[in-house]
């Protein structure tokens, strides 16, 4: 059977959100971050056309997710259980043969295991009616991105990671991820983020943004901790093809630059971490000036999609944005 992950800008059938649902976890930041997840499924829901499932994890998320968005037209609120709202990561990835292949979670190498988050791919299956494959592999749907054609991007620093497959090859992975996601190129990148707790998943560092064309940041300011990374990023995507041959054009884009944690570290911010709807671009801001040329930078990559930017620094103080929050489950 020949199948793929489609291509992030290729319909969809409907988008999966995650809500923040535990204060015990988000803390002061919970309201926030709740706002923030709001504004994101508003626009998915009006200018992105997509159908909003909104997945809460607890009670309290499901009234507060009600308060908010519960008379919001395209937006379905799913309870559910999860330990926290990183759908990207927890959830299946959906292929083009209909099914939705699930992949072991370990809390991106042992560093947050929470209750239910092992157990969020087959709640999500389930309500989509997919059938689940279930792959005896550590895998976070963060670390890959595909350009529907079966070109995988990916980074070493996390995919060989021994704390997800101890004795992860390029070659093992290669025949893995041919295997799971029909993969038939895995392009394999260095580092990923400074202080990025996933290990340097490749949708913080470089997306596919059209067939043979990939967008990946230029550093922002002097004190920007990740241009060695990103250059590196660029460098290597210069002298690669695609799996049908095509040599791909790198697109730069302004990366946020230092971004303070809170705690006097860079936090692990990136506008790469935009998603692609149906009909709009959706990309996370967290300073003004940055955040204007990224998202200029995005209309031209995507002339037919309204290219939204709005505040993810809420969401960002649990380790990722809009992309690590949303799974998508393509059309047909």
């Amino acid at each position: 059977m020949s199948f793929t992950v489609p291509a992030e800008w290729a319909p969809h059938r409907a988008m999966w959100l995650g809500f923040p649902s535990h204060a015990e976890l988000w803390e002061d930041n919970l309201a926030p971050a709740q706002a923030e997840v709001a504004a994101l499924a508003r626009a998915l829901a009006g200018p992105g056309a997509e159908r909003v499932r909104l997945m809460t994890g607890s009670a309290r998320g499901e009234a507060d997710a009600h308060a908010l968005l519960g008379d919001v037209s395209g937006v379905e609120i799913v309870p559910a259980a999860f330990g926290d709202i990183w759908l990207r990561d927890t959830g299946p990835i959906f292929t083009s043969d209909g099914r939705a292949q699930g992949f072991r979670f370990n809390g991106w190498g042992g560093k947050y295991a929470l209750e239910y988050d092992d157990t969020v791919a087959g709640q999500i299956a389930a309500a989509a009616g997919a059938p689940l494959v279930a792959h005896d592999v550590i895998l976070e749907g963060g670390a890959v991105d595909h350009d529907g054609e079966g070109t995988v991007l990916t980074t070493g620093q996390c995919v060989l990671n021994p704390n997800r497959n101890p004795g992860w090859t390029e070659a093992v992975a290669d025949a893995a991820l041919a295997q799971a996601l029909g993969a038939r190129k895995v392009l394999w990148l260095g580092e990923g983020l400074a202080n990025d707790h996933t290990d340097g998943h490749v949708d913080n560092l470089a997306r596919f943004v059209a067939l043979g064309v990939v967008a990946c940041p230029v550093a922002w300011g002097l004190g920007d901790p990740n241009s060695g990374a990103y250059d590196d990023a660029a460098r290597r995507l210069a002298g690669m093809t695609d799996a049908a041959g095509r040599r791909l054009r790198v697109v730069r884009i302004p990366s946020p630059g230092w971004i303070d944690d809170g705690q006097g570290a860079a936090a692990p911010a990136s506008h790469m971490n935009f998603l692609i709807a149906n009909g709009a671009v959706i990309a996370p801001i967290y300073a003004e000036r940055p955040g204007a040329f990224a998202v200029q930078a995005l209309e031209q990559l995507f002339p037919g999609r309204a290219v939204i930017g709005l505040p993810s620094t809420a969401i960002l103080s649990g380790g990722g944005s809009f992309h690590c929050i949303t799974q998508q489950e393509p059309a047909g």
